[in-house]
């Protein structure tokens, strides 16, 4: 999973050695790659360089919605088991043979052609794994659902930290960026071993079995009450009046359109949040020139400090808000209102010190505006976005929950593959 709120679902550590593949795209004649690395780019970037961006986007968002919509169905037929673990598996497989080929000498295209498959697995299989996160989460009380996406928004701060400090030593030799995927494998490994750990939890335990549980003990005393009320009966007749509706089947599959017409103001409200984020960062955040930096080093650090770091910062800080307090409540109309006021940063920052630019003015020039859009939209984003995530699976039954927990992450994934989308438009329109 890569850019954006890609730096949480597309793949975090893809956006740590961006230079690595951009100059793995230049003419190895021109950057010596594999003799001795010189720090001055190519002077006319290649076809391939230049789409780079474009096409990591596409191959990564179109996976990534269809794999997480197909889950959604899937994960109904195939044990949870099977697809988180199978997915972690897969996805610490393509980093691997990733750090391996950081030492293989490759042609600018089939260096491409190798990096677009691997994110396109990548993100397929991740999506897999976040929607049976999130369905997972589900089972459990809400304020457990906050941990996982203030995680994501912590794994983003590291990717902005290690990007900064990767510019601050100068690291551009191969062992630096085997270095970054290597990390990505442990990483793997040790939630490998978490979710082993997991079903020996009585916490998780509990929850996991509740719902069969409670099925279970209640059929016990519906059978009861039906002895007691056949032996108060004349002459063995069944008494008319005395209805008992048992609760559901646990092995009746849930219907994924009754579920959706629960908790799709959530799932709408999510969708939305990240189409605004994504429409502007970083394709637009990523491109404001700084006011204070030119000739020192504030603007080598202006984006890398400004734009990433900053929003994962405050991005982590408001989805670590919700473990905290949860306001407004899950059926408040406030909620989906403060979702749609979110557009009024796509005004904002389009009129920053974005450059270039053909047709809007610039109004807010200096740094400090940038900053403070930045702060704002960072924290509303996660604190909303988490907030949805959380409220979704507890507008449905508990038998729904998981179900529940993969249509919300559908719409997630929904809302970053429309928000990469109109990204163009917005960038055409500056």
């Amino acid at each position: 999973m890569c850019w954006g709120e890609a730096l949480h679902h597309l793949s975090p550590t893809m956006l740590l050695p961006l230079q690595y593949f951009i100059r793995r795209l230049e003419d190895p004649e021109e950057t010596g790659y594999f003799l001795n690395q010189t720090d001055e780019a190519a002077s006319s970037p290649s076809y391939l360089k230049s789409m780079f961006d474009n096409f990591m986007t596409l191959c990564a968002m179109v996976p990534l919605l269809i794999f997480t919509c197909l889950n959604s169905f899937i994960h109904q037929r195939i044990p949870q088991q099977i697809r988180i673990s199978g997915s972690l598996v897969a996805i610490g497989l393509v980093f691997l043979v990733t750090a391996i080929m950081v030492k293989v000498a490759m042609e600018p295209l089939p260096f491409f052609i190798f990096t677009m498959i691997s994110i396109v697995f990548i993100n397929s299989f991740g999506a897999i794994l976040q929607s049976s996160l999130f369905g997972l989460a589900g089972l459990l009380p809400a304020s457990y659902t906050a941990p996982i996406m203030s995680g994501q928004g912590l794994a983003g701060t590291f990717a902005a930290l290690a990007m900064i400090f990767s510019i601050a030593i100068g690291a551009q030799q191969p062992e630096s960026f085997i270095g970054y995927f290597t990390t990505a494998c442990v990483v793997i490994v040790l939630a490998m071993f978490s979710y082993i750990l997991l079903p020996r939890m009585d916490f998780f335990r509990y929850y996991s079995m509740k719902d069969k549980t409670e099925y279970r003990v209640y059929n016990a005393e519906l059978e009861t009450k039906r002895d007691l009320i056949k032996k108060d009966e004349p002459n063995g007749m069944e008494q008319n009046n005395s209805k008992i509706i048992p609760i559901h089947n646990p092995d009746e599959k849930p219907s994924v359109i009754a579920i959706f017409k629960k908790l799709w103001v959530m799932a709408v409200s999510v969708c939305f949040v990240f189409t605004v984020t994504i429409g502007v960062f970083p394709s637009i955040t990523a491109k404001v020139s700084t006011v204070l930096g030119e000739g020192n080093r504030w603007g080598l650090y202006f984006i890398p400090v400004s734009c990433f770091l900053l929003f994962n910062i405050f991005d982590w800080t408001g989805r670590s808000l919700t473990a905290v307090f949860t306001w407004p409540g899950k059926d408040s109309c406030l909620l989906p209102v403060m979702v749609v006021l979110r557009v009024i940063f796509i005004p904002l920052f389009m009129l920053c010190n974005v450059q270039p630019r053909d047709y809007l003015p610039v109004v807010f020039s200096h740094d400090a505006w940038y900053i403070i859009f930045m702060i704002f939209f960072s924290i509303s984003n996660g604190y909303l976005a988490s907030l949805c995530m959380c409220f979704g699976p507890k507008k449905v039954l508990a038998h729904e929950a998981e179900t529940a927990g993969a249509v919300m992450a559908f719409f997630l994934s929904l809302g970053l593959a429309l928000g990469a989308a109109v990204s163009f438009l917005f960038q055409m329109l500056i």
